[in-house]
């Protein structure tokens, strides 16, 4: 098994280009225990980017990320997200304190803007700025911007030191391609692509039961594998359970070939034209 590979923040920092989701953790009890022996299996495997927010099960998803690197904080890169509610200049300030105290730690990595809301962007960005001068955040940065909305956060000051923007990417959803993926790649600014997997009709598609099935492999690892492949981006799938985990950090180390990635591009083309911007 080879080492995770790593790409580069905007301020030369490396992190794993396959880290780990927590959408829909915490919202149960019953589940807590599979969920954070996930997540540890997950840092020993070398997916030590962990991402959820205060969104999350309202702030459950971020308790069960405390309780997984518990001990083990050095190891782990945090991101977490604040509402765009709560993204006034105080109202960041106040989010980041309940976070890092749901997270139990003194620092989060990576504070990003969840989606863009009523907020003006400079009050954003100045929470922001405030709560890295604190030392509270070591980098933040947005997620769900589409080009135009990238182009307006850089006019502003403080908006060049965004060090990603988090969107749906997937084998299925592959509208940032057309304009913004070039667009980040210009910035120098890796995309994190968020729910990797979901990719709907694709699990029936021949295409890709033919390729999971020469490789002995299954589906899902598939489309991870193909996200991968790409430069400046990071995906962070989301497992539950330990089994789940294993295939995500193995499909780390499928290449595709020239031919397969054909095959999946005639299953899913890639698109031609700018669209809107998805999000789930």
């Amino acid at each position: 098994m080879s080492a995770i590979r790593s790409t580069a923040l905007p301020d030369g920092e490396q992190v794993p280009v396959l880290g780990q989701g927590t959408w829909k953790m915490g919202e149960s009890r019953s589940r807590r225990k599979d969920e954070v022996a996930a997540l540890r299996l997950g840092l020993e495997l070398g997916m030590t980017l962990i991402d959820t927010a205060e969104m999350y099960a309202e702030g459950g998803a971020e308790e069960v990320v405390a309780e997984a690197i518990k001990g083990r904080r050095h190891e782990a890169f945090i991101v977490t997200k604040v509402y765009p509610h709560n993204a006034s200049r105080p109202g960041v300030v106040a989010a980041c304190e309940r976070s890092l105290k749901r997270l139990k730690t003194d620092h989060i990595d990576l504070y990003l803007l969840h989606w863009r809301g009523g907020i003006p962007l400079p009050e954003t960005l100045a929470g922001f700025e405030e709560v890295k001068r604190a030392g509270k955040v070591r980098h933040y940065g947005v997620s769900n911007f589409a080009v135009g909305d990238m182009r307006e956060l850089f006019q502003l000051p403080g908006g060049r030191a965004a060090a990603t923007n988090q969107v749906l990417y997937n084998l299925k959803q592959r509208g940032v391609e057309f304009d913004l993926l070039p667009w980040m790649r210009e910035a120098g600014m890796p995309v994190m692509a968020y729910s990797p997997l979901e990719i709907g009709p694709l699990d029936r598609s021949a295409a890709l039961r033919k390729v999971a099935a020469k490789r002995g492999v299954s589906i899902p690892q598939i489309a991870l594998a193909w996200l991968l492949r790409q430069t400046g981006v990071i995906a962070i799938p989301k497992a539950s359970r330990e089994e789940h985990v294993r295939e995500n950090r193995a499909a780390h180390d499928i290449v595709l070939s020239p031919e397969e990635l054909a095959e999946l591009d005639a299953a899913s083309p890639p698109p031609r034209r700018a669209t809107p911007l998805e999000m789930i």
